[in-house]
């Protein structure tokens, strides 16, 4: 059974790492990554079974819930797969209906017709943003091509249980809890500082 890697730190120290990891960038992350062989892309299923690689990365939620899994247990998470029956590239028929399903490879936020009809789904409350992007993948990795009409549904209902900034979003967060925070840049380069040396004394998993 593999170890914890932090599992010699303090549980103080342990929270305070898995909490700060929110303030690495996408680059620090991914040197993390490579360095322990933690996948953070998006692959596909092929129609013949094969895996590609896309050149997605997962969100960094994602990124940072692997990376905690590794942390706590020492074991590499697999990577994002979505299967091949949600996966498409044809282009977006002109004329869509809420019973049209979306795949991953067609949701284009610059198709007029598909942001259209989400508007009209939704009461003109639709936003392409990241609670959107967010939950097609939730999907996707579930292997479900929703509806646009269930799509719609659920972007609703996500927004609405949506009531403040996701930790991984750390400026926002702070900005929340703590109002305007003083050199805050000066702040992620600190927290980012350290946890990059804990994480720099782990062995590597091979």
């Amino acid at each position: 059974m593999a170890a914890s890697p932090i599992s010699k730190l303090s549980k103080s120290e342990q929270r305070e790492l898995l909490h700060d990891l929110n303030y690495l960038n996408l680059a620090e992350i991914k040197q993390f990554c490579q360095r322990q062989s933690i996948p953070f892309t998006i692959a596909i299923e092929t129609k013949d079974g094969a895996r590609q690689t896309t050149r997605e990365d997962d969100r960094k939620g994602v990124i940072l819930d692997r990376i905690r899994h590794f942390l706590r247990t020492g074991k590499v998470p697999e990577e994002t797969r979505f299967p091949a029956a949600v996966v498409c590239f044809d282009p977006l028929p002109h004329e869509l209906t809420p019973d049209d399903r979306l795949l991953y490879g067609q949701y284009d936020k610059t198709d007029r017709a598909m942001i259209q009809l989400l508007k009209e789904l939704t009461a003109g409350q639709f936003r392409n943003g990241a609670i959107a992007r967010i939950l097609a993948r939730k999907f996707w990795s579930m292997g479900i091509a929703p509806t646009f009409g269930e799509f719609a549904a659920a972007w609703l209902e996500e927004t609405r249980a949506h009531t403040g900034p996701n930790p991984e979003w750390p400026f926002l967060s702070d900005r929340a809890s703590q109002g305007a925070v003083p050199d805050w840049k000066k702040l992620r380069a600190a927290k980012a500082s350290k946890v990059m040396k804990v994480l720099d004394t782990l062995p590597i998993s091979r």
